[in-house]
């Protein structure tokens, strides 16, 4: 069996193919491309090719490609998605216009509100029609004005749209007319990317499920277009396997429900990312573990905690500000990275990023045509980078343009010494990333200090043994393939469906009948997962499922996931959920009312499906100190005290289990390098992780 892991970023695309053969022998292949940001799908597929060449494999042979992709994310940032239409319930044309009425920086009188000034929908293109459906339980008070769809549909027709959005409300408690609706609309505009709130996000909060609809619609048609390019030049180059992309909540599913979803790819490349952080703590025996994928345009942060993937809350899931209520899991982006940009301000200050060089023309030392300074090109300076090693002389560096960039935009301006600039370049994108990781730990009740900092992607490495100083982690992890570990991340995922349903209901004094509605709507979630199943063709016996509750206190504006009981729910486990609500508050908030009434609000359920794991062999045991057969030579380099040595630079395929290599010392592979500074240690684990802890 062969698989193939593809992770795009902004600089550069990963990939990584693994082969089992028949007598069970596994073999591993890694490769990295330049992302090809006019179409993302040439660098996948010359990325595929490579990686087959190196592994002296045929396209043909591969069994599944999985994908990971910022296609969908690009389009948000760029703003660069379809003409979106909508048709709504009469009285509620504005709904998106108002939101919530959240500023976005409470203090600011000069703030931007974009789901106003860059709405997705133009107001003139919000048509109103006469419907209405009724809570609690989605009777019709006023039935479907077909004749009114139609009107609208025509009108749509002549505009052009490139989209249109049916959301009425209280239709996720009766779809019926957004139902009927979707086949007028879809009649008159057979070609026109269609899609209902109901089929989106199923759940309460008609501003939420509008602005999600919305985006759904936003990124559709271009998203659906790229993955059809993407699998037919597959085809054309000889690959006949199945294709997984990788989703926002951490799972896999089909090109044909990415296409229909895709505001489920949202986070895709940076869910790949975390994954494969858990996969090699998992390795390691590390539990607790913060993860920083720096790229060359961005660093993304999550946490694993207990093992376990934090999912954000429904409160917090927007992508540029803009509402998205589908579930993610708890990543944070920054524009901090390899390509990013060092620059004065018309004040004089000293600032890096969030602009980036990106692939074209990439840092000044690509010789591409880039001359502002970057992060990549402070590294090479300070000789942290070796010109002749980068992507193992796959990529030609020249210092002398990093110099001449830092020199003339940075150095002489302020009056520093070329090594001095460049630390200042280093230490400034290093205090934004810790700063954001803060955020993402010990703003939310994660104490650093018990966890472990896994630095990956191209640049992680690098940057690790300094940000883990930063925020006091316990000790720093450098994956065997760190520039490789979001693409690994898709060989380690399971497929995976979310369902929802929601209804409104207390818990502590619901009736016999109110459990019946509670268990005949999981009785259709689970329907509707068995369905979708069956179309993959997954057997029965591989189908695993989990049951959410998403609950509230009565009265509180968002809900908090909590656990299920087993089989049917009745008065008599009911406490299950109540119980695992007031623990998750405790956990989330620091305090928990047990007195207070529990407020059923959703219910999930997840749908997942195991896929067979990435296995890597084990390494021979060497157990030697710095050795002389990993030893490539030695260099000047400059650490964060401003200090340089003559460093030695090892070849990490040559070190084996319990190696131990002291610092200060520079461990190389192609598609990363590992910093070491002086007074910290490195050892080799058994799969080939490195471990860095103070000596």
């Amino acid at each position: 069996m062969i698989r193939v892991g593809v992770d795009v970023g902004g600089t550069f695309t990963d990939i990584i193919l693994e082969r089992i053969g028949a007598d069970g022998e596994q073999s591993v292949e890694v490769t990295k491309v330049s992302s090809t940001p006019h179409d993302q799908s040439e660098g996948v597929v010359q990325g595929i090719l490579n990686v087959c060449k190196l592994a002296g494999v045929e396209p043909g042979d591969i069994d599944a490609v999985f994908h990971g992709t910022t296609v969908a994310t690009n389009i948000v940032i760029e703003r660069g998605g379809a003409r979106v239409g909508m048709i709504t319930t009469r009285g509620f044309r504005d709904i998106m216009h108002m939101g919530r009425h959240k500023r976005p920086h409470n203090f600011s009188l000069q703030f931007d509100v974009p789901w106003q000034s860059k709405p997705l929908v133009k107001r003139r293109d919000r048509l109103v029609v006469t419907e209405r459906i009724l809570p609690p339980d989605g009777r019709i008070e006023v039935p479907l004005a077909e004749d009114e769809v139609w009107q609208a549909a025509e009108l749509f027709a002549k505009r052009g749209m490139d989209a249109v959005i049916i959301g009425f409300l209280f239709s996720f408690l009766n779809d019926e007319h957004e139902q009927r609706a979707k086949e007028i609309v879809s009649s008159v505009l057979p070609d026109t990317y269609v899609c209902c709130s109901s089929e989106v996000v199923n759940s309460i909060r008609e501003y939420e499920r509008f602005s999600s609809t919305a985006m759904n619609a936003y990124i559709g048609p271009k998203t659906s277009a790229y993955l059809r390019k993407l699998e037919g030049r597959l085809r054309a180059a000889g690959v006949g396997g199945i294709i997984r992309i990788m989703q926002s909540n951490g799972g896999i599913t089909t090109v044909e429900k990415s296409s229909e979803l895709p505001i489920g790819l949202l986070m895709s490349g940076p869910a790949g990312g975390v994954i494969g952080g858990r996969w090699t703590g998992d390795n390691c025996g590390k539990s607790n573990i913060i993860t920083i994928d720096i790229g060359g345009t961005s660093a993304d942060i999550g946490v694993i905690q207990d093992g376990d993937l934090r999912i954000k809350n429904p409160r917090d899931t927007e992508v540029g500000l803009l509402p998205v209520l589908v579930p993610m899991i708890d990543i944070d982006a920054i524009g901090a990275g390899g390509g990013s940009i060092a620059y004065l301000d018309p004040g004089g200050a000293f600032r890096v990023g969030p602009r980036s060089a990106g692939a074209v023309p990439g840092p000044a030392c690509y010789g591409k045509g880039g001359t502002e300074p970057t992060v990549t090109d402070a590294q090479v300076v300070l000789g942290r980078l070796d010109p002749e090693q980068f992507l193992g002389g796959d990529i030609k560096i020249d210092a002398a343009l990093s110099e001449t960039a830092i020199r003339d935009h940075i150095a002489e301006p302020l009056g520093l010494s070329l090594d001095d600039a460049a630390l200042g370049i280093l230490k400034i994108v290093n205090n934004n990333m810790a700063l954001a990781i803060n955020a993402n730990s010990m703003a939310k009740g994660v104490d650093p200090r018990n966890f472990t900092l896994m630095g990956f992607g191209g640049a992680g490495p690098l940057h690790a043994v300094s940000l883990a100083e930063a925020i006091h982690a316990k000790d720093i992890i450098s994956p065997v393939q760190p520039g490789i570990t979001a693409a690994t991340g898709l060989l380690v995922t399971d497929l995976q469906y979310e369902y929802t349903h929601s209804l409104l209901m207390v818990l502590d004094n619901a009736s016999d009948a109110d459990f019946k509605t509670v268990n005949d709507a999981l009785d259709g979630l689970m329907d509707q997962a068995h369905r979708q199943l069956d179309a993959d063709g997954i057997p029965r016996e591989a189908r695993r499922f989990q049951r959410i509750a998403e609950c509230r206190y009565v009265g509180q504006g968002f809900e908090l996931r909590a656990a299920m009981p087993d089989g049917t729910v009745d008065a008599g486990n009911a406490r299950t959920i109540i119980d695992s609500f007031y623990d998750e508050h405790k956990k989330i908030y620091g305090h928990a009312f047990r007195d207070q009434a529990c407020e059923l609000i959703t219910l999930r359920l997840v749908a997942t499906v195991a896929v067979e794991t990435l296995a890597l062999p084990e390494l021979s045991h060497g157990g030697r100190e710095n050795p002389d057969e990993a030893r490539l030579y030695s260099r000047r380099t400059v650490f964060d005290d401003g200090q340089a040595h003559d460093t030695p630079r090892y070849q990490r395929e040559k070190l084996l289990a319990g190696d131990r290599v002291s610092g200060p010392a520079v461990v190389i592979q192609h598609n990363s390098t590992t910093i070491v500074p002086p007074g910290y240690v490195a050892q080799v684990m058994r799969f080939g992780d490195i471990l860095i802890g103070r000596n």
